[in-house]
């Protein structure tokens, strides 16, 4: 990127940021933010390879947005800019937090073949609507790279693949279960297994 492009990126990200603060001034200290601007800056900020500015933003937005359960490109993102500011442990929580938001999405990072798999599909994006979705990451992305080793290796460890199948077993079991006691049983169980990545 010429110099003329990152302050052009960096331009945006003030707006965005100034847009939060008026929604937050108009709404008297509380955030709106109902066309989702809050989720943008990660993105920039890895464009133009500013990791400590995005950490300083995801530092912003947990304290601000504490409740949000987040998009799984915006987790993504996280992971990558935690990752990047050698916060390892974090990004292998944040990781597998993105993971238990889209079971696809390392597959479609690491450009393998998306095989749907019959489970109870909680994630925001589903199959169909994940593979047309915006999320343009690649693996072999030239600022990626040592990111994508981490991450390739992140995912076949014991503990990464037990925890993932336990995650797929209950979404399996999900999909078919009617009973609201139950099912409101296996929900907690998923969010144990996240929580205690």
């Amino acid at each position: 990127m010429t110099e003329k492009q990152i302050e052009r990126v960096k331009t945006k990200i003030k707006k965005i940021k100034a847009a939060l603060a008026a929604d937050k001034k108009r709404w008297g200290g509380f955030y709106d933010d109902s066309r989702g601007l809050r989720y943008a800056p990660p993105r920039l900020y890895i464009e133009i390879a500013d990791f400590s500015g995005g950490l300083r933003y995801m530092n912003w937005f947990n304290k601000n947005f504490p409740d949000d359960s987040c998009y799984p490109d915006f987790l993504f993102e996280w992971t990558i800019i935690l990752f990047k500011t050698g916060r390892l442990k974090e990004a292998e929580k944040k990781a597998f937090q993105t993971f238990c938001r889209n079971t696809y999405l390392f597959d479609k990072f690491f450009n393998k073949e998306i095989i749907p798999i019959d489970k109870f599909e909680s994630s925001n994006l589903e199959v169909a609507e994940f593979i047309k979705s915006s999320f343009d990451y690649i693996h072999s992305q030239d600022n990626l790279t040592d990111f994508s080793e981490w991450l390739n290796n992140l995912i076949k460890t014991e503990k990464f693949v037990q925890q993932s199948n336990k995650l797929i077993d209950i979404n399996k079991r999900l999909k078919n279960e009617k009973d609201s006691e139950a099912r409101w049983y296996l929900i907690e169980q998923a969010d144990k297994l996240e929580k205690e990545f």
